[in-house]
């Protein structure tokens, strides 16, 4: 397979970065081809404007969404790496989706309501957070991330399979950041193939 990922973070050095580095170590291992996408180090625009909207109406797309679609047109699998921001997606994968995975590409809210546009493709979420797995649960976050992502915007996405990984307390010690690293790895290492529709 080919595995695109996408990564939101603007340090390089962050954990999340590195994160996404050894997901793609774990699918290279497992004999998958790999690509990254760094929005921050590309300067990816996350502001949806009226060139996304006009698109949206058959117009053209403009250029770094066709870079963007081209690279998800390649992919067999897709693995987005962000940290956990305010209980959501940080600014940049937010509108990394939004102007993306457009209306009449991804998905057709008219015709096909439930469906994606897009071929099936296995999908990923790595999501670096310093909450406690405890506290997600308890608090019902968890759940509602589940219903939002995995449920719902994954589905638009065509993703199937679809995992939620979450890497808790990865502000943690040295140790529990290095136990998270390794579950990265065994991610990407056990990376499921799409399945058919």
């Amino acid at each position: 397979m080919h595995v695109l990922t996408i990564l939101d973070h603007p340090n390089p050095s962050s954990f999340s970065a590195a994160a996404a580095q050894h997901f793609m170590d774990g699918a290279k291992a497992a004999g998958h081809t790999v690509e990254l996408a760094d929005l921050h180090a590309e300067n990816f625009d996350p502001r949806w404007s009226m060139a996304d909207i006009d698109a949206e109406n058959h117009a053209t797309v403009p250029p770094d969404i066709q870079i963007e679609q081209d690279r998800i047109a390649r992919a067999d699998a897709i693995c987005l790496v962000f940290p956990l921001f305010w209980w959501g997606m940080p600014a940049m994968t937010k509108g990394w989706v939004d102007r993306v995975w457009s209306w009449g590409w991804a998905y057709d809210q008219l015709d096909n309501p439930d469906q994606s546009l897009q071929r099936p493709r296995s999908g990923v979420l790595l999501i670096p957070t310093g909450a406690r797995s405890n506290e997600m649960e308890a608090d019902g976050y968890l759940s509602a991330l589940d219903t939002a992502w995995t449920k719902g915007t994954f589905g638009y996405f065509g993703f199937t399979p679809r995992k939620l990984e979450i890497l808790y307390g990865s502000k943690g010690s040295p140790e529990r950041r290095k136990a998270l690293l390794k579950q990265s790895y065994n991610a990407g290492l056990t990376l499921a193939s799409p399945n058919k529709m």
